[in-house]
């Protein structure tokens, strides 16, 4: 798990939101990232602090009353109420709380338009980070293209295509189902010596569209449109070797280049 997915899940950590296998993995990544593990720490003391019995005080029955006016039926308005006074105590615990999310990762990153305003960039990246924890990579492995390509029959509404580019370097090791922008879509992994290449791929809802190439988190992601068919390819691999497993699929198989 890497330090932007982490921080991304601290606060449903810290609230215990989150199912047994990334309750883990968050524990096992602040064991080995001091910052993840202090800005977890400050959340922690943040909570406890805003949780203070000190901090919450009840309405005067002046207000009550004033209040409960207001919601009568036959209440008829009178003069505008005067502004009410935030007592000093909540008023303080808020500015501590706007103070730590806008100068905080979480904050930047909930916030920012998500990769130059590019969201399925965004959910691509996210994806790749999630498939390279334990047991999420793979639901088939093999890498026989004609074992893989038959695993999604059944699962999805379209064909895959699926091509074997050990011969170029970049040996098929299997597949899984994944989402995207709402859609479930097929990832087919393949390898480049240690390093793992997610190619998403799903119906085109549009025509045919040129690459386009974006550096994401330390991630280089390649898209294009052909056939009628998206795709998405992204690793940690030098830019030009995935430009070159790129091109490899794209000419194996007859399958179309992007024009």
């Amino acid at each position: 798990m890497m330090c932007d997915d982490a921080q991304l899940l601290l606060h449903a950590y810290l609230d215990d939101e989150l199912d047994a296998a990334h309750s883990a993995a968050v524990a096992r990544h602040m064991q080995e990232c001091a910052g993840c593990a202090a800005r977890y720490d400050t959340y922690a003391m943040l909570r406890k602090a805003i949780a203070q019995p000190s901090l919450y005080q009840r309405a005067p029955d002046a207000l009550r009353q004033r209040w409960h006016a207001t919601l009568a039926p036959d209440a008829t308005p009178s003069t505008p109420p005067r502004a009410r006074r935030v007592p000093w105590g909540l008023a303080m615990a808020a500015s501590v709380i706007a103070a730590v999310l806008i100068g905080s990762p979480l904050w930047w990153n909930a916030w920012r338009p998500a990769d130059g305003g590019d969201a399925l960039v965004a959910q691509v990246v996210s994806g790749h980070v999630r498939s390279l924890q334990v047991q999420h990579l793979m639901d088939v492995v093999s890498t026989d293209q004609h074992t893989v390509k038959p695993w999604f029959e059944g699962k999805l509404d379209f064909a895959p295509r699926v091509h074997d580019l050990a011969n170029e370097g970049f040996p098929l090791v299997g597949g899984r189902l994944d989402a995207l922008d709402g859609h479930t879509v097929a990832a087919l992994i393949y390898k480049r010596r240690l390093h793992v290449i997610n190619l998403y791929q799903w119906p085109a809802t549009h025509s045919d569209a040129a690459q386009s190439q974006v550096q994401r988190q330390g991630f280089t992601v390649i898209r294009w449109t052909a056939d009628g068919m998206s795709y998405a390819a992204i690793s940690d691999v030098a830019a030009n070797d995935l430009r070159q497993f790129v091109l490899a699929f794209q000419n194996d198989g007859n399958a179309p280049p992007p024009r």
